[in-house]
């Protein structure tokens, strides 16, 4: 996105940029599609020391943000994974990490922020059934004891099986409350059950909860209150969300203009008939748009202004649909060609088809408008 960057960010996103192209460009990304986990582990102690999980973790526990602000920071890396159509954790980690640096006890954070800021434990966010709708209910939370039961099942998880914890937002059984946990993947009755998806760059899960027992010092701030909690998480991982789908529209709308300069038709570069000129001028418009909700959400969620949720709300909305039809018209430029596995234009298909339902889909945010307007 076209923000304003200090010299210090400038060189982070550099760094960032250098470290994908070196470490995992497209090629590597095919071939880590066929692999488990889609990503390679033995990458991220690597990209643990670029910082890229230490941002919204305080400087205590070993993180740090470049700008002092870690959703500024973070959003110049989730654009550059966008662009590459990078695997890997990030988004839901860092999502986890700014939830424990703000609700967490200090147990909690000296548990378990060392190991998230250096990526020695990755985590993911367990809130939406398998439609991707961010709303507690698909898991419910029943007091017992001195702790917790989970049960239900978590759907449309990211990067679950290789996750070591997660943070579950689960309805409460009794009330109307919702209360969030911090769950080991090894906890009895916590099952991961792999799911095949569109997206080859990344993996979902179901996470199912049978009966999990948890102590009273698994619950992340006070039980039953969490709402505004998800509700500043959901923005976090919306903004991010939304970088690394405007980078990757940015990056295929790029790829796609080449494609219409270079390949020729009757004689001419297929870019100069008018009809793909619409169509390319069309999709630039739509990224344009997408870049500017983007940076918007970015900016307002950073500073925290009441608005905040609104604002990426508004702009998810508008770039789920966006970056699909983008997608689309660039694969209609490529025409034959573009259906080809061999080439990368349907890695970017694919990863801003799952973006537009991730963290929820546009219908499901210009809903979340109207309840914050009280309609």
């Amino acid at each position: 996105m076209d923000l304003d960057l200090s010299d210090d960010q400038e060189l982070f996103r550099e760094t960032t940029t250098r470290f994908i192209e070196a470490r995992c460009p497209l090629a590597k990304v095919r071939e880590l599609a066929d692999t488990p986990v889609a990503h390679d582990p033995a990458m991220l102690g690597d990209t643990g020391e670029l910082g890229w999980f230490a941002l919204f973790v305080p400087e205590e526990f070993g993180g740090g943000s470049v700008s002092g602000s870690p959703l500024r920071d973070a959003v110049i890396v989730a654009e550059e994974r966008g662009r590459f159509v990078q695997p890997g954790p990030f988004v839901a980690t860092n999502v986890a990490a700014s939830a424990i640096a703000r609700d967490g006890s200090r147990e909690q954070q000296e548990a378990f922020l060392p190991q998230l800021a250096t990526a020695e434990l990755t985590a993911s966010w367990a809130i939406s059934d398998r439609s991707g709708i961010p709303e507690a209910g698909a898991v419910t939370a029943r007091p017992e004891g001195d702790g917790f039961v989970l049960d239900g099942t978590a759907g449309l998880v990211p990067e679950a099986a290789a996750a070591g914890l997660f943070l579950v937002t689960a309805a409460d059984a009794t009330g109307d409350g919702v209360t969030q946990c911090l769950v080991p993947a090894d906890t009895p009755g916590v099952t991961v059950v792999p799911l095949d998806g569109l997206d080859l760059t990344r993996r979902f899960a179901d996470v199912r909860f049978d009966a999990a027992q948890l102590p009273a010092s698994s619950v992340l701030g006070a039980p039953g209150g969490a709402t505004a909690s998800v509700d500043a998480q959901l923005d976090v991982a919306v903004a991010l969300t939304l970088a690394e789908s405007v980078g990757a529209m940015r990056r295929l709308v790029e790829i796609t203009v080449d494609y219409a300069k270079a390949r020729t038709a009757f004689g001419r570069p297929i870019g100069s008939f008018q009809a793909l000129k619409h169509l390319l001028a069309d999709a630039s418009l739509a990224v344009e748009l997408s870049t500017a909700g983007a940076w918007a959400a970015s900016q307002a969620v950073a500073d925290g202004r009441p608005t905040g949720s609104e604002i990426a709300s508004i702009a998810k909305a508008y770039t789920g649909d966006a970056g699909v039809e983008v997608a689309l018209a660039c694969l209609q430029t490529h025409g034959g060609i573009g259906f080809t596995w061999e080439h990368d234009l349907h890695f970017y298909l694919r990863r801003l088809t799952a973006d537009r339902v991730l963290y929820g889909d546009p219908a499901w945010h210009r809903e979340r408008i109207c309840r914050i307007h009280g309609l």
